[in-house]
């Protein structure tokens, strides 16, 4: 991980070469992690993956989280590693709620780390985010007809009841 001075030269250096795109750093437990503009996503891993000093040219991981009832709401977390110095950096993107029925949307990394694919039908699945520019986004966990979107803390809770052998007296009509 970078330290937290690592840290901010590398944010200084972003903001130099793209001047609105680091919105903040943190560096917490350990974890350095640079908070950026969504319409800048791509620059920021882009320039991380590229430039000969970063080389974080690994997507370890890329998450969605729902931050209800904070503004902005979503966020989405890409971590990234750099093989050959074992270092990792977070990066994070904050996304307004547009409201029903429209929905967040950033642009797709798929370009840039293929095995981005999933992880972005994932979020798209259980939260509702659209990435601009992924070749297939479509449900990968839920069904195609399913609606709503199920990770996000607004979505309501309840379904039916699974049956167990210890609890199968208290399901009225279970064998039907």
């Amino acid at each position: 991980m970078p330290d937290p001075a690592g840290l901010e030269l590398i944010a200084h250096e972003l903001r130099e070469r793209h001047p609105e795109s680091i919105a903040d750093t943190l560096y917490y437990r350990g974890i350095a992690t640079l908070v950026v503009e969504p319409d800048h996503v791509l620059e920021v891993l882009s320039w991380l993956r590229d430039d000969p000093q970063q080389q974080y040219g690994f997507l370890a991981s890329m998450h969605a989280c729902d931050y209800l009832p904070h503004e902005p709401r979503f966020g989405l977390h890409y971590e990234l590693l750099n093989m050959s110095r074992v270092e990792r950096i977070h990066v994070k993107a904050l996304l307004a709620d547009p409201g029903e029925p429209e929905l967040p949307e950033i642009d797709s990394c798929v370009s840039l780390f293929p095995g981005a694919g999933f992880q972005e039908r994932e979020a798209f699945d259980m939260f509702g985010i659209v990435f601009r520019g992924h070749p297939d986004l479509r449900r990968i966990l839920m069904p195609e007809e399913y609606e709503g979107w199920p990770q996000r803390r607004d979505f309501p809770l309840g379904g039916e009841p699974v049956l167990f052998t210890h609890n199968e007296h208290q399901m009225p009509r279970w064998y039907e």
